[in-house]
């Protein structure tokens, strides 16, 4: 008798997939358990994690959670203008859900533990290991805990009669949901190495993108996009039908070096055309409606929600916290912002809102509603302390005589 059942976080990659044996052989358990999750990602990724699931490990689940991933953390995200430096967040904000389905089989099978296949280098393992442990399980990581290598791997996949997607040559390790889809491996690690085309499956190259501008209207209801001119679609659909409007005009690709949760710089591709377009329109209309002083608290908070769920804190306290507070803002986000889509670039053309706090006859030159001569005052008293100070400044000095 061995250790019992071990439930693995599955996605039919290469990493995961060599964990089937690796916890049998190496860690003695009897049964193992694998789960993938749909958050999104192409039917064909979740045809073959299901089939190597049932094929490989003693017993498969897969769990279509979309609508949920969508509902819980992406519509967050949008309302939070969730980004890390610079880009999109589109993983991070899987992992915790991931991870909690992976937790509830893990009951439900009676599992003594849970494994995952990420490496001891990236991020999945901690926001993985944060919500594993939050419920009491212990974890085991076979990649991280015997340093493996990709090309190991490979080796060890094909000894046990493993297929698996990467080659030597191309050893491209890739994860994707319905907001976001990364690329990273191989030689995409060289920070100067040109990323080849074969890596992008979401957007055309922008030289190769629509001579013709698109031009398309989202509407917003507090704080969320709800259609795509006029028509009204569910989030999941709204994200799947912008992701083929924006990709074939080329937006939305990231190409950067990224500060991981420990402290390593890494080379990341990304392509996410819909999230570009909505929180490019979301920022704008949040403009319109929002005032001065919660725009400017607002985007600080943005960046510590931000930073939360990058790093998959989404049981720290401080995480509901500011979603509580941002939920509160986008009560007035509602709107429509028109858009053109270009040669991988999305532009604003305008917007409107029912909450908009923005007066054409109070701004206007060629309105009298408002008196120009009441600023004359404020004048007067305008930035009156660093006048003062400069005043000083500028008298001169008792023993030259200089200024």
């Amino acid at each position: 008798m061995g250790k019992g059942t071990i439930v693995l976080a599955y996605s039919g990659g290469l990493d995961t997939s060599i964990c089937i044996p690796l916890l049998k052989e190496r860690y003695d358990y009897d049964r193992v358990v694998t789960v993938a999750v749909n958050v999104g990602q192409r039917d064909e990724e979740i045809d073959v994690a299901t089939k190597k699931g049932k094929k490989l490990a003693d017993k498969h689940y897969t769990l279509d959670v979309r609508e949920r991933f969508v509902a819980e953390h992406i519509f967050p995200a949008i309302k939070a203008n969730g980004s890390y430096e610079g880009y999109p967040m589109g993983t991070s904000l899987a992992r915790p859900l991931i991870a909690q389905e992976v937790v509830k089989i893990a009951k439900k099978e009676k599992a003594v533990a849970i494994a995952h296949g990420c490496t001891g280098k990236g991020n999945d393992q901690l926001r993985f290991d944060f919500i594993i442990r939050a419920a009491g399980f212990d974890v085991v990581a076979p990649i991280r805990e015997h340093n493996l290598t990709r090309d190991w791997e490979i080796g060890y996949a094909k000894d046990h009669n493993i297929p698996v997607p990467v080659k030597k040559d191309k050893p491209w390790s890739m994860d994707e949901n319905c907001w976001s889809r990364s690329i990273e491996g191989g030689r995409l690690e060289e920070p100067d190495f040109h990323p080849p085309e074969e890596i992008y499956l979401w957007t055309v190259s922008p030289e190769k993108a629509p001579a013709k501008p698109e031009k398309i209207t989202l509407t917003f209801a507090k704080g969320v996009p709800v259609a795509i001119n006029g028509k009204k679609m569910s989030g999941i659909d709204l994200i799947d039908r912008l992701n083929v409007l924006a990709g074939k005009h080329g937006i939305g690709r990231n190409d950067m070096i990224e500060d991981r949760i420990l402290g390593l710089k890494a080379r990341e591709n990304y392509e996410h055309p819909a999230a570009t377009v909505i929180l490019f329109a979301h920022r704008d209309l949040e403009g319109l409606v929002l005032t001065r002083s919660e725009l400017a608290f607002k985007r600080m908070v943005d960046d510590k929600w931000s930073e939360l769920a990058y790093k998959g804190l989404v049981y720290e306290p401080l995480y509901a916290a500011l979603n509580a507070f941002i939920d509160t803002t986008q009560e007035r986000v509602n709107g429509k912002v028109d858009l053109e889509l270009y040669k991988g670039a999305v532009r604003v053309l305008g917007r409107s809102s029912p909450q908009a706090i923005y007066s054409g006859d109070l701004v206007s030159f060629d309105s009298s509603s408002i008196d120009q001569c009441d600023a004359i005052g404020v004048s007067r008293y305008f930035g009156i302390q660093a006048r003062l100070v400069h005043a000083l400044g500028e008298k001169p000095t008792k023993k030259t005589g200089r200024k």
